[in-house]
Formats: structure tokens, C-alpha cells, sequence
């Protein structure tokens, strides 16, 4: 019985680690925006993220990291790219991701319906422990 207790202070124990890095992401997306740094403020959230993109660690409902651009207008394909590399080409970062169960990466505007995606293993660089 008391394993059970364990396994359910692992598992919230997870989700706060996963909702502190959102947090984090927000705030630091916010002070960068007002400091003049980002051209756009940036908002992250959990979304149900791209089913063939699972891997080991994919979280069952909430695989997504979705970053929507508060821009005020539909963004280019290569705006939303550009936004999508900024935490691609942070490896660290990337690896976090794949910890805390999200296989995902999205990136939209809060005006228009384009929308890119990538598959976080992808980019993580693992050397082959966790396969593509």
C-alpha cells in the first residue's frame, strides 16, 4: 500500500517540475520582451502535442510545448521558425523537454492559422540511446 504513496509524490512531483518550467518560460519570455530584447512577447503552454512524435519519456495527454507569439498578426513561416530554433538550438533546454515528457514542439501566432512543429528527439542529440 504504502508504494502507492510514493509513485503518486513521484507523479505530482513531475507535473510541478513540468508547470515550473512553463512558469519560467513565461516570466522569462515577459521580462525579455519588456526590456526591449524580444520583438514579440511569447506565451508557453501544454498541449496534447503530435501523437507520431512520441518517444520512452512522452507524457500520456500533454506531449505538446506549444510557444504562441503574442504578435498581434499572422507570422511568416520563417518568423515562426526562427522562434522555434531559439529553443531547438538549445540543447539543454531540449533534453528538459524530453525529461519532463513533452515530444513536441510548437510554435504559432495569436493571429492567423500557420503553425510549425518539430519533434524534440530530433534534436536532442542523444547519441542513440533513445532511438529516432
Amino acid at each position: 500500500m504504502w508504494y502507492k504513496i510514493i509513485i503518486i509524490a513521484e507523479w505530482f512531483g513531475e507535473l510541478t517540475e513540468r508547470y515550473k518550467l512553463i512558469r519560467d518560460f513565461n516570466r522569462a519570455a515577459k521580462i525579455s520582451f519588456i526590456n526591449g530584447e524580444a520583438p514579440t512577447l511569447l506565451q508557453s503552454r501544454v498541449t496534447k502535442g503530435e501523437s507520431t512524435y512520441r518517444h520512452e519519456f512522452s507524457r500520456f495527454m500533454g506531449g505538446g510545448f506549444r510557444i504562441k507569439a503574442m504578435s498581434g498578426r499572422p507570422l511568416k513561416q520563417n518568423e515562426l521558425i526562427e522562434i522555434g530554433r531559439v529553443v531547438l538550438d538549445n540543447e539543454e533546454l531540449v533534453r528538459e523537454l524530453i525529461t519532463l515528457g513533452w515530444d513536441t514542439l510548437e510554435v504559432q501566432a495569436d493571429k492567423g492559422y500557420k503553425g510549425a512543429k518539430w519533434k524534440l528527439k530530433s534534436y536532442a542529440k542523444l547519441g542513440g540511446y533513445i532511438s529516432d
